[in-house]
């Protein structure tokens, strides 16, 4: 399987960089243990270039801190008729599918993991409460990982918001 991992926010804006976050310790986890399969990004916002990059993938999980009203973290299955916007500043995950869709004919796997945050002030680090749905978050992604062919059949039983 073709796996990637794309984390966006600002680390600036403490809680806001969970996604980026995320990304950087699953990065981490996979060199530890040799996986293979696996790309990883990072960016402050999806941007439309981002259908290029997750045409040839077979799960792309893009990961963002939440302001809504989840317990720690939880997933969403990201198709062409989920929100679809687009600003000349960024794109949503919905809008990227749509794209790699219409442009390359590629319908990847794409879910986007919601991990709840609590503070967006100008300040680098996460609060406490964000650090610890992080590692919760970490922890139940890594299990689903060391069977990465299963994730496509096993989807209904992931932890969807």
């Amino acid at each position: 399987m073709k796996i990637l991992l794309y984390g966006y926010g600002n680390p600036g804006r403490q809680d806001d960089g969970l996604g980026v976050e995320f990304v950087i310790r699953m990065e981490k986890w996979v060199g530890q243990l040799e996986l293979k399969g696996f790309e990883f990004d990072n960016n402050y916002q999806l941007n439309i270039e981002d259908a290029e990059a997750i045409k040839d993938k077979d799960l792309v999980v893009f990961a963002d801190a939440s302001e809504e009203k989840i317990n720690k973290f939880c997933f969403t299955k990201v198709n062409k008729s989920s929100e679809v916007s687009f600003t000349t500043h960024s794109a949503s995950p919905g809008y990227i599918v749509k794209l790699c869709e219409e442009l390359f004919n590629s319908k990847p796997l794409v879910l986007l993991l919601h991990i709840k945050g609590y503070s967006w002030e100008f300040h680098e680090g996460l609060t406490e409460k964000a650090e610890n749905n992080l590692k919760i978050a970490l922890d139940y992604f890594q299990k689903k990982l060391k069977h990465p062919e299963k994730i496509i059949n096993t989807l209904n039983d992931w932890k969807l918001c």
